[in-house]
């Protein structure tokens, strides 16, 4: 039988792709995997596809424009970097993302760090491995009731960790352009971002990354925070200046950082960042659970048939073409 719809999935890394076939099957879908190695080949494969999904494969312009039957393209995830939206747009079609998915996951990840850093756990383990058993280069060791938490961004995964943080007593506060200053919000104090960063312990990133925020933590930020701070990024590598990053840590101009997304990623391996005792570096995992991946592909394909049976998902990122 010949199947109604065609979904191409740009790039994976799932162990199989058996959830978004079975759902997909169910409004007369075929699921292709592209295995295109560069655009030339990847327009070929998507100009007729009715529907995309899409993981770290960088989708263009070049590659929007020539999609003729196109309705929707879901990127596995929450960010949506890979694809130009506006383009998308200009072709009138519907950019959609998974927003509720791994939230717990990338919450914990970035309190993980955060405990880490602050008790400095790392440290103390390098130490006794090399056959020391001392605290008297841990000093000073602050409790956690004495701390502060400022968290960038306020959405679900910003107020995930506010609501852990807070029974462990750390005070938090907030920072969130598209919320507002000086309201309560769950109980937690909105500020300025500029506050925000004098006053914190830790500064904990949980900002999507688009024009007007890259580079939102650069040298100016890194100058005015506390030189015993934090910081801590869990959301995308581009939000920190990573120059002026790796210049406040070399020169202690702040106590560290948490890093699970970078620039570049893999880094290159000259990457001063690797060579630094006060920087936590994890693989772009907060993310990663056995159940936030299965949530992920069944979320992703469900918007992918959504759409292609004539429904309205809640995901959709630019809802102008709604209209």
């Amino acid at each position: 039988m010949n199947s109604r719809f065609k979904v191409v999935i740009t790039d994976h890394r799932f162990p199989n792709i058996d959830s978004e076939r079975q759902v997909l099957s169910e409004v007369g879908a075929e699921v292709i995997v592209s295995e295109a190695k560069n655009d030339e080949e990847l327009i070929e494969l998507v100009k007729d596809a009715d529907g995309i999904l899409n993981a770290r494969l960088k989708i263009n312009p070049k590659v929007i424009e020539s999609m003729e039957r196109c309705k929707v393209m879901v990127r596995y995830g929450i960010g949506v970097d890979t694809i130009d939206i506006e383009s998308a747009t200009k072709k009138g079609i519907m950019v959609c993302n998974v927003p509720d998915y791994c939230i717990d996951e990338v919450a914990n990840h970035a309190l993980a760090l955060i405990l880490c850093l602050g008790r400095k756990i790392m440290l103390s383990s390098r130490q006794v491995l090399a056959g020391e058993w001392s605290i008297a280069s841990l000093k000073p060791l602050k409790r956690f009731t004495e701390q502060t938490i400022g968290i960038v961004g306020f959405g679900r995964i910003g107020r995930n960790l506010a609501n852990k943080a807070k029974h462990l007593g750390f005070k938090i506060i907030a920072f969130d352009p598209y919320v507002g200053e000086n309201i309560l919000v769950d109980d937690v104090q909105m500020v300025s971002l500029e506050k925000l960063i004098r006053e914190s312990d830790y500064i904990s990133l949980h900002a999507p990354l688009v024009s007007e925020n890259k580079g939102m933590i650069g040298k100016k930020q890194l100058d005015i925070m506390k030189k015993d701070a934090y910081l801590i990024n869990v959301s995308r590598g581009p939000l920190i200046d990573e120059l002026a990053l790796i210049e406040a840590l070399e020169n202690k101009k702040i106590a560290g950082a948490g890093l699970d997304v970078l620039v570049d990623e893999p880094p290159h391996r000259d990457n001063p960042l690797l060579k630094l005792d006060n920087v936590l570096i994890t693989p772009h995992s907060a993310w990663y659970s056995d159940e936030a991946i299965a949530e992920l592909q069944l979320k992703a394909a469900k918007t992918v048939a959504a759409v292609l049976s004539g429904d309205i998902p809640n995901s959709v990122l630019n809802k102008e073409v709604i209209k």
